[in-house]
């Protein structure tokens, strides 16, 4: 009985600290989305692309796309601030554990174990503005496709920071039906490159 009770007590305090670093982590996130309209963009796009991929000819495809432009290069503009400011956060702020799960003071316990937020949002700011500018030539629905790619593994990353990579991929899962391995093989290979590199620590 007293072992029951010490694992109830240590479950407990650990789902406590692990609730109070979150909410850390989540409001210093926050606080610097809040000066951008990335998420607004980041809706219309998505809906942009699903609406020009459903249209039944040629002409009103490309009267879509050529709308869509004006918000893609907002957006790039928008996260690349972002990511800049976001630079200025503390290392130890910055720091994301590589474990599936949450467990209190991982980044500080296992430093080797992390990898560096302020990194990843310049790695997805990249791999973004690369896309609108297509630097590879695509075409526009190869493009549209790569495009919901990256922004889908950038907030992949940002629920990472948030709470753990479990979490993260169950949530891609629930609101997009995309696997997080199907999200790294769809952006450019650029981003996928530097992306794996990153959080894999190689």
């Amino acid at each position: 009985m007293d072992i029951l009770i010490l694992a109830i007590l240590i479950a407990t305090g650990t789902y406590m600290l692990n609730a109070k670093e979150q909410r850390k982590r989540i409001a210093l996130l926050g606080s610097h989305l809040a000066n951008y309209q990335i998420e607004k963009l980041m809706e219309a796009l998505t809906e942009g692309y699903l609406r020009a991929l459903g249209e039944s000819t040629d002409e009103r495809r490309q009267q879509i796309w050529s709308l869509l432009s004006t918000t893609e290069s907002q957006l790039a503009e928008q996260f690349s601030r972002f990511a800049a400011e976001f630079a200025k956060v503390s290392e130890a702020d910055a720091r994301v554990s590589r474990l599936s799960i949450a467990l209190p003071f991982a980044e500080k316990l296992l430093p080797a174990a992390t990898f560096d937020m302020r990194k990843a949002l310049a790695v997805h700011a990249r791999g973004i503005a690369h896309v609108v500018q297509n630097t590879g030539h695509l075409a526009p629905k190869d493009r549209a496709y790569m495009m919901t790619a990256e922004l889908f593994l950038m907030q992949h990353t940002c629920h990472w920071f948030c709470k753990s990579k479990t979490i993260a991929t169950a949530r891609m899962l629930a609101r997009h039906q995309t696997p997080h391995e199907q999200l790294v093989a769809s952006v450019s290979a650029e981003t996928r490159n530097a992306y794996l590199t990153l959080i894999k620590g190689s």
